[in-house]
């Protein structure tokens, strides 16, 4: 019962924990929508929708199912960052834009908010298959997989059971071919099922649930501390399985605070940290012209706002609503002295904006000046195309660049070559380069649809003037480049996983470590060895790079992983140590992710924040969410750092590792005593003609209550110096329990256990005058009513209780002995010991006190005396068993030492 009870409560509290997580799902559907039925405009509950409905939405409201936009007004936009992760407004339309539904403007999607304007639209997907739905399906209701610890405990499980099973089948088949004949009323029928139970349940050890629970749940509250929260429990061990870290870039290896640092025109380029002040370069008449545009462009064409309660403090400090790199443009436009960037806003107005996405990696937006309607024909002025966005994008379509006195020249071809030059300098120090566009309209037509205004504006995407390019830096985090050096270190590859440009990619990747050499590889390096066969005819889970071939780099772009085959993909996962992906999308970082688990037995972990990154955390072996993410993403993740701090997770491997190593050296702890020794009197019953020298309460109360408590101390356990120097564990072939475990088990730790253990037994009998065969091979004989050797029954009876009780407490006390044993794999207790120094660890000391008071209570607490039948035992047995510990901690001692003096001995090849 209580092994039932406290796992029960740990499994409620995850699922409890759990629930809340859920409810986060929940909270982004909208609870109540406005219909058109039998012509009435209704309310009605969101959950009521059907397909077919006709949904009114206005500014505001959340939008409740799938619906076709069927009617719109003009100024019609929607927020889906939570789906694509993009800030900007999202223009609505009656016709398709796009064969994705995540980019054509003429669907309204469940979750996403109407935030200008009003529209009509037919429901054509509700619940699990809208959009949402889907995505949360895909992140949330994958096919049921065990964890790592999970295979693990499953595989120990399997073969104890299977062994213990053997065991209850043979003592059923002895007694009934052969004790049952030849030894008569020595047991009936039902004692005799009774025994091979007890067969089966002695070689199980009963606390390893509860160890196994408890183990888990210490580590995730060290994990908590760290700000690092684990989901599930059992996904905890799979940390310290890590092989390959994909991580964002934005807000994960840099700290998501971008700036505005170099701005450049033809000719000229300024650090704008050094030259916002009054008198410097940037302040010079001369280029007032070209930052007049540049500033016009950075105000205009963005999608970031002041928060308005915070518009009277200083620039730095204003909270400001968009994007990271809206964010640092608005901050810089409202930066430069003599240029109100509030007038500025006011002096223009939008006619139309087409929104950055991925796919076109620029912004536009369509103004005209305020007051221009009021102008006749002869004076207005024509609306002014601004556009920014990525250079390699948007220098096709430029034929005239601004110099920085504000003229305008021909872009030639050296011009093309100067900037591209200028963009790869920026782009090689880490920063986002952006090209800033203008453009007169003449002509253009306002009284158009949204649809056919933005088809109109795509073709007028030509004969641009470039204003400038503008340099904006994203710091990394200072933290950063010591964990990735403290992961590589353990032997897990960090590959970057960016939407950037490949050179800032490259360049962030230098400054955090993840790449280290001179010479990074291309596709086409990819290529070549693939065409050359150099991988060669290879298992997959062989694919990993060798030691003895060095490290080697590689940069890879979006359209390039687009490109790979299966034989390319071969050559990437089973050469390269440092990967950067640069200009990704989703659909291709959960490629990455597929592509990678699919080759060298690797445990892929992803960090995401993302609705649309919930596939790809849901895929991986270990999802990472930050904890400024949005729900589905932590939904989708197994970990979630709170603090949104990659430091932490060199902590959730180092903990994954740890939890490994701890419950291995829990479950060593637990078999020689609490099984092998426990079903050595069982198998002495059943086969040998002995009395149980250990009762069935004593058996399982020590398991459940010593067991535990002693078991406990080890959770506690701090990480061995070499736990973050080893490679990351093969799931596949480096098992809990191999043969080298159960050698130590069996044949080394519990082949010293159980006869000394049994020779107390036998010294207790041999103390009342009953030899060695007086006590063994009597089967019927002790239990003949006339008694046994000149002793009665009750007698006898004594005996057998005060010997059960001898039984256990030496067990007790020569667990101490096997507890220091297992604590270090290799090195000695002397230098490692749990009273002082690195490894000091008091849960020990408290834990054998503690299992000594539970000794005391079974045998000298009265209730339990009239209830099982235990009894005080004479005090020369309370001091033997101490001598039995001291000696299987000198035999550990002395393994240690010889695998430590000759490591390629066979007592070091068969050592744990």
């Amino acid at each position: 019962m209580l092994v039932i009870l406290v796992s029960a409560t740990f499994y409620a509290f995850v699922d409890w924990n759990a629930s809340r997580i859920m409810k986060s799902i929940k909270s982004l559907i909208a609870e109540e929508a406005a219909v058109i039925r039998d012509g009435n405009q209704q309310i009605i509950p969101a959950t009521d929708i059907l397909v077919g409905d006709i949904v009114v939405l206005s500014t505001g409201d959340r939008v409740p199912a799938d619906l076709r936009i069927v009617q719109a007004s003009s100024d019609l936009r929607f927020d889906r960052s939570l789906l694509t992760g993009e800030s900007d407004m999202v223009a609505g339309s009656l016709d398709a834009t796009s064969d994705n539904a995540l980019e054509t403007r003429n669907l309204a999607l469940t979750s996403t908010f109407v935030v200008q304007g009003t529209c009509t639209g037919v429901v054509f997907a509700t619940g699990d298959r809208t959009i949402m739905g889907r995505l949360v399906l895909m992140s949330g209701e994958g096919k049921f997989k065990l964890t790592t610890i999970q295979k693990e405990v499953w595989f120990f499980t399997k073969i104890v059971s299977g062994l213990a099973l053997s065991l209850f089948g043979v003592a059923l088949l002895a007694w009934g071919v052969w004790l049952r004949t030849h030894y008569p009323g020595y047991e009936t029928g039902s004692e005799a099922i009774i025994n091979s139970i007890g067969c089966l349940t002695a070689f199980v050890p009963q606390g390893l649930p509860v160890c196994v629970a408890l183990s888990l749940t210490v580590i995730a509250r060290r994990m908590a501390k760290r700000q690092v929260l684990v989901k599930n429990l059992a996904t905890i061990e799979t940390l310290g399985c890590m092989s390959v870290l994909c991580s964002d870039k934005t807000g994960t290896l840099t700290a998501g605070r971008m700036s505005v640092e170099n701005i450049a025109f033809l000719g000229e380029s300024h650090n704008v940290a050094a030259g916002l002040e009054e008198g410097s370069s940037l302040m010079d008449p001369s280029v007032r012209k070209a930052l007049t545009d540049l500033q016009l462009a950075a105000r205009i064409c963005n999608a970031a706002k002041f928060d308005s309660a915070t518009v009277h403090l200083s620039v730095a400090e204003r909270n400001v609503k968009g994007d990271p790199t809206d964010t640092a443009l608005l901050r810089f436009s409202e930066s430069i002295q003599g240029i109100d960037g509030t007038d500025v806003r006011r002096a223009w107005h939008t006619i139309f904006e087409i929104p950055f996405n991925s796919k076109n990696k620029w912004m536009m937006s369509v103004v005209e000046r305020a007051g221009n309607d009021e102008k006749d024909l002869v004076q207005r002025e024509e609306p002014l195309m601004l556009v920014k966005g990525a250079p390699d994008i948007l220098f096709p379509a430029c034929s005239s660049v601004m110099r920085a006195d504000g003229s305008v020249v021909p872009l030639d071809i050296i011009s093309r070559k100067q900037l591209s030059e200028l963009q790869s300098e920026w782009s090689s120090s880490g920063q986002r380069v952006l090209a800033v566009c203008r453009r007169t309209l003449s002509g253009l037509k306002t009284d158009v649809s949204p649809n056919d205004m933005e088809t109109q504006l795509y073709s007028e995407l030509q004969d641009l003037t470039l204003v400038g390019l503008v340099g904006i830096r994203d710091p990394s985090r200072a933290d950063v480049p010591d964990a990735i050096r403290v992961i590589r270190r353990a032997g897990v590859r960090v590959f970057m996983v960016t939407g950037d440009f490949k050179l800032t990619a490259a360049a962030i990747a230098r400054q955090v470590g993840i790449i280290t050499q001179e010479q990074v590889d291309t596709i086409d390096d990819v290529r070549a060895m693939s065409a050359s066969k150099t991988i060669g005819a290879v298992d997959p889970s062989e694919l990993t790079p060798r030691d003895e071939d060095g490290i080697r780099a590689l940069l890879l772009t979006g359209e390039d992983v687009a490109s790979l085959g299966p034989a390319d993909w071969d050559v990437v996962v089973g050469t390269y140590v440092e990967i950067a992906f640069a200009r990704t999308t989703p659909d291709q970082k959960m490629r990455i992710v597929e592509e990678i688990k699919a080759r060298g037995d690797n445990t892929v972990a992803v960090t995401g924040d993302g609705v649309n990154d919930a596939p790809a955390l849901k895929a991986a072996d270990i999802g990472v969410a930050m904890g400024s993410g949005s729900d589905v993403a932590k939904e989708a993740a197994a970990l979630i750092l709170l603090n949104n701090d990659f430091a932490s997770i060199p902590v959730a491997i180092e903990m994954g590792r740890l939890v490994f190593d701890n419950l291995k050296k829990v479950i060593l702890y637990l078999m020689p005593a609490g099984t092998y020794t426990e079903f050595m009197t069982v198998f002495a019953n059943v086969f040998l003609g002995m009395q149980l020298a250990l009762s069935s309460y004593l058996q399982v109360c020590f398991s459940i209550t010593n067991d535990v408590v002693m078991s406990i101390s080890l959770m506690y356990e701090k990480a061995e110096a070499d736990l973050m120097l080893r490679k990351p564990r093969n799931a596949r072939k480096d098992r809990l329990a191999d043969w080298r475990f159960f050698v130590q088990i069996y044949l080394f730790i519990g082949l010293m256990m159980w006869p000394c253990a049994m020779s107390m037994w036998f010294y207790w009998m041999h103390r009342q005058n009953l030899s060695f065969y007086d006590v063994i091979l009597v089967y019927n004989k002790w239990t003949n009513t006339d008694g046994w050797q000149g002793y009665s029954q009750e007698q006898l009876a004594e005996f057998v209780s005060v010997g059960q009780c001898i039984y256990y407490v030496t067990m007790v006390f020569m667990q101490y002995g096997g507890l220091l044993a297992v604590r270090n794999r290799r090195v000695s207790t002397l230098v490692s010991n749990p009273l002082w120094g690195p490894r000091r660890n008091w849960a020990i000391p408290c834990g054998m006190l503690a299992t000594a008071l539970i000794a005391v209570v079974n045998l000298y607490g009265t209730g339990l005396q009239k209830v099982f039948g235990t009894t005080p035992i004479p005090g020369m047995f309370w001091g033997i068993p101490f001598a039995f510990a001291l000696g299987i901690l000198i035999m550990d001692e002395t393994r240690k030492l010889i695998v430590r003096s000759w490591p390629n001995s066979i007592v070091a090849k068969i050592a744990w």
